[in-house]
């Protein structure tokens, strides 16, 4: 019997002319695909409404953070604070996540300057304050915590506008995450002074930041999302391709049998043949077989995935008048901020320019970056998790190298808020009779006049006045 193909259709088809060949193939095979992308955006933007739904009932705060002068603390404070905030993490369920709209709420930890005035944030959800500060003091006993009004209501929401314009980017990781950044403890070395032994990468931060002059503004975010280990599994997946060890897989159906059935199964091989239990795999390599970067790039892996991890997102802004904007001096600056944490061989920063960054090319420049502006600045706002680029993993070294309190050893910038003073507690000798409340304020003010005579009265009387100078309607003065 001969078979015969009628291709007479096909023929028609290619004789069509381009209009009718593409309507014809539009609605013979394209519609499911586009069927399958309607669908995929109903989900996403019911997802998004129904988690607008739940978080109209939670409240967040802004905390302003001010530690006491002369801070001597690395960032393994800091590193120790991300750890307790870790306890914040909780498990959401199917039913949860599609029908109540719960999703894990976020940490947005901020460095904000204002005219040259420096502040360092924690917004937090209100119900998660105790947390953060339990987290600070354990830290930074003498620190001051307050709440402050939102810093982004000082300027207008919809820019550019006739006043003011705005430069802006997001920052993710150049290579995949199971490769950490350069870490706070690479800037250390042992040579010179005790104090100055640790060259604080913030310095260069806190010195952009007190160059900005009235009109200028430079905001720095980290939307930090509490995570599960699950994101270790990806670390153990690249050192095993970098050893050459292939993951285990699982027993065909005939081998299967074979193990069902054990020795009946010798009355079956003339039917299924000689079955392959063993394939011939090649050797993984050893540590002795690798080169030193390589070696370096396996320890640095299981260094990161050994210690608590966070989704997080990296978010810049430089917001100023149009008449005193410098962009080029911010980005620039901010851009070699970042640089400073780049590790060749393993992995870095760098600004995502597709998505997010405020540049645009080609058709619609003008309108298409205006969108973009308002996008990214909207995102800002509301300290968004999934607006723009996708969150990288980090675990709390990385986090506690990007933002930390600096140490003063090594940092200098008068217009940082700090508090006051260092605290001290009163001697359990102290009288407790009526006069004890006079004696009491004789003594703590005696032993806040050393300080004072100190030479760190000169940095006091520099900070009073530049503080004259101060804008009038700061959140967190």
């Amino acid at each position: 019997m001969d078979i015969v193909i009628d291709l007479s259709s096909l023929e028609r088809f290619i004789n069509l002319g381009p209009n009718e060949m593409f309507w014809t193939f539009f609605t013979g095979f394209a519609w499911p695909f586009l069927g399958l992308v309607f669908i995929f955006g109903v989900r996403e933007l019911y997802l998004s409404w129904i988690r607008g739904q739940w978080s109209k009932n939670h409240k967040y705060i802004m905390l302003a953070i001010d530690i006491p002068r002369g801070n001597e603390q690395s960032p393994k404070a800091v590193e120790n604070m991300f750890t307790y905030l870790a306890g914040a993490h909780g498990s959401i369920n199917f039913f949860e996540k599609w029908f109540e709209g719960l999703y894990q709420k976020a940490f947005s930890f901020e460095i904000v300057s204002i005219e040259g005035y420096t502040q360092f944030i924690i917004r937090t959800p209100l119900e998660w304050r105790n947390l953060v500060e339990s987290a600070v003091y354990s830290q930074y006993p003498d620190a001051e915590v307050s709440e402050v009004e939102d810093y982004v209501n000082l300027v207008p929401h919809k820019v550019p506008d006739e006043e003011y314009d705005f430069w802006g980017v997001e920052f993710v990781q150049g290579a995949p995450a199971a490769y950490p950044i350069k870490c706070y403890e690479e800037f250390e070395h042992k040579m010179g002074p005790l104090e100055t032994q640790f060259k604080d990468p913030m310095a260069s931060l806190m010195d952009l930041c007190g160059s900005l002059h009235q009109g200028e503004n430079l905001w720095f975010q980290i939307v930090v999302i509490p995570t599960d280990f699950s994101w270790t599994k990806n670390s153990e997946k690249e050192v095993n391709k970098m050893l050459g060890r292939k993951p285990k897989t699982k027993d065909s159906l005939a081998m299967k049998g074979v193990t069902a059935l054990g020795e009946a199964s010798e009355f079956f091989y003339p039917i299924w043949g000689e079955i392959e239990t063993t394939k011939k795999e090649d050797k993984p390599k050893t540590m002795m077989d690798m080169s030193p970067a390589e070696k370096e790039k396996i320890e640095a892996i299981q260094k990161k995935a050994s210690k608590l991890g966070f989704e997080a997102k990296i978010r810049m802004i430089y917001m100023a008048k149009k008449d005193v904007m410098n962009k080029s001096k911010v980005s620039s600056g901010f851009v070699g901020y970042i640089k400073q944490f780049m590790s060749l061989n393993l992995n870095n920063l760098k600004p995502e320019m597709k998505k997010t960054a405020t540049k645009t090319a080609y058709f619609n420049k003008a309108s298409r970056l205006i969108t973009k502006k308002r996008t990214l600045l909207n995102a800002y706002i509301e300290r968004s998790d999934w607006i723009g680029a996708n969150p990288g993993i980090f675990n709390i070294e990385e986090l506690a190298t990007l933002w930390h309190f600096p140490v003063e050893a090594s940092v200098r910038a008068a217009m940082i808020q700090k508090a006051p003073g260092r605290k001290a507690d009163a001697p359990p000798s102290l009288p407790v009779e009526e006069k004890a409340d006079t004696r009491s304020e004789d003594f703590f003010s005696f032993i806040s006049e050393p300080e004072e005579k100190s030479g760190a009265v000169i940095a006091e009387n520099v900070e009073a006045e530049k503080s004259e100078s101060l804008p009038d309607n700061l959140p967190f003065v």
